[in-house]
């Protein structure tokens, strides 16, 4: 967590920070990764049969390098929009007897070439978990069921006879499952009132724990701030008395997820606007408290974790989902981008997984040619990120000037603080601090008093660009980082519309 002062304009602002003010461990999982069925994410993006670039299986071998790079732990699949009309059964078994199907979220056709034992090969290249999510739009109990038999199970029953008849005689273990995606859209094959949902997620989550009690279910939710959200969360949240779960010191319901995309054509409600994520995160932690309490949840039960699993800057309108969702991003979209870590970061206690949407091609930091990869702006700060801050969110006081100008969404204004410096730090387990700071103003460098550093070597990252619209092409690379070192003395300047990592080693 960190704590706000704002400051007027000719104050020096200041950071304090101490390696012992660890608040809570960062889950590993918040820099999960998101692939669906969409544009080029799965068909020319992971899977790429026929490309000089791919292995024997068809995998994109510089995809496969770049999520080992970022140490990507866990992706979710298949969807997103795309599962509310997918049939596992589809894509199993030899590729020649599966079917072509109309795919309705994105409006093309899904050929099915690419599937379940497909995945979890890909994702055991990589060395990443899935997590998969169930169809709760066209799709039926008996075949999640079904799928998750196929996945886990070492029975001799038939979906796991099915699994081993396609060639895979070890369960894949699959850990984390989706209880359906935005069950409440309109734009879902499928949608739902909250109270259909509620009944039939809690209802598939006692079977599919019966069937395997290892398993994380997790509960759709919306934006974490939305009645969906209250009354899903009430109905769910409950105290496993029966053990149904196989243990009744569990809930049925592991997990909550919510969704949030962000987008200005200005840079500062741009650059500020995932400030609602973290706010968002916030309430969701509040209602889950809420359903515990009126629902007499015990203490000595877990308490529910949040999964943010599709966050990051998408424009609809600018890069529409059915013509493959390719943003070409910006400076100021990797500023934000960074604001949403900074905001996990934050609220670690609360978070145990977030999901980028997503992780190739389509609205993604990571664009694939067919000669090669393009890592876009965003993908500076996710990659510092994911490579340092790891271990224990650390306890910061910050006091900075603050932009007072026009947010989007607008309930950000009277919600949540929007400083001109956005900052979080992690403890490494190797004993390193690492300090994220962004500062999102286009005119001004801020020289700030670090108040308990104490060393006297500062490793020093830096993401910016020559200013808040550059992208980066393939003949181009205009924004990455830029390595220095700091010996720690007097004040430290962060530069104009720039992302900055410091690491030291704790004294």
């Amino acid at each position: 967590m960190a704590s706000f002062t704002q400051i007027e304009e000719n104050d020096t602002p200041s950071i304090n920070i101490h390696p012992s003010h660890t608040i809570a461990k960062i889950d590993d999982n918040i820099y999960g990764g998101f692939t669906e069925h969409m544009g080029r994410c799965i068909y020319g993006g992971l899977y790429d049969p026929g490309n000089a670039l791919s292995d024997e299986n068809g995998f994109r071998k510089d995809v496969i390098e770049a999520f080992k790079d970022l140490n990507v732990p866990v992706v979710r699949y298949p969807g997103g929009n795309f599962v509310a009309t997918y049939h596992w059964l589809d894509g199993v078994g030899p590729k020649e007897d599966r079917p072509a199907r109309p795919e309705l979220a994105w409006i093309g056709t899904e050929t099915n070439e690419f599937g379940t034992d497909e995945f979890m090969k890909w994702c055991e290249t990589v060395g990443t978990e899935p997590y998969l999510c169930l169809n709760f739009g066209t799709g039926t109990l008996d075949e999640a069921l079904g799928w998750l038999e196929y996945c886990n199970s070492d029975r001799n029953s038939y979906y796991a006879n099915l699994r081993r008849k396609n060639g895979r005689e070890k369960p894949y273990n699959v850990k984390y499952w989706a209880l359906g995606n935005e069950c409440y859209g309109p734009w879902q094959v499928g949608q739902m009132t909250k109270e259909d949902y509620a009944k039939r997620a809690y209802q598939w989550a006692k079977a599919l724990k019966l069937l395997d009690p290892t398993i994380i279910t997790i509960l759709c939710g919306e934006t974490g701030y939305s009645s969906w959200d209250y009354y899903v969360l009430n109905q769910c949240v409950k105290w496993d008395v029966h053990g149904l779960s196989g243990d009744n010191t569990k809930s049925l319901i592991d997990m909550h997820s919510i969704h949030i995309y962000t987008a200005d054509k200005e840079h500062l409600p741009n650059a500020t606007a995932p400030r609602a994520a973290e706010r968002a995160i916030q309430m969701t932690s509040a209602l889950i408290d809420l359903a515990r309490i009126e629902n007499k949840v015990p203490e000595s039960v877990p308490k529910q974790k949040i999964c943010f699993d599709e966050w990051n800057v998408w424009d609809p309108v600018r890069a529409p989902g059915e013509q493959g969702a390719e943003e070409k991003y910006t400076l100021s979209d990797a500023l934000a981008v960074s604001i949403f870590l900074n905001g996990f970061i934050r609220q670690a206690k609360d978070v145990g997984m977030t999901t980028i949407a997503q992780s190739v091609n389509v609205i993604s930091p990571l664009m694939t040619t067919k000669d090669g990869l393009l890592k876009q702006t965003s993908w500076w700060p996710l990659w510092l990120f994911s490579k340092y801050m790891r271990g224990h969110t650390l306890a910061l006081n910050v006091r900075s000037p603050e932009y007072i100008g026009r947010t989007n969404p607008g309930w950000i204004r009277n919600a949540i603080e929007t400083p001109f410096l956005d900052c979080s730090a992690a403890l490494s387990e190797d004993g390193w601090v690492n300090l994220a700071v962004t500062n999102v103003s286009e005119e001004r460098d801020f020289e700030v008093e670090l108040a308990g550093l104490k060393a006297d070597k500062v490793e020093v990252h830096t993401v910016t660009g020559e200013n808040v619209d550059v992208v980066n092409t393939v003949e181009e690379q205009k924004v990455g980082i830029k390595e220095s070192s700091w010996d720690g003395r007097g004040r430290f300047t962060f530069g104009k519309h720039s992302f900055t990592l410091l690491r030291w080693k704790a004294a």
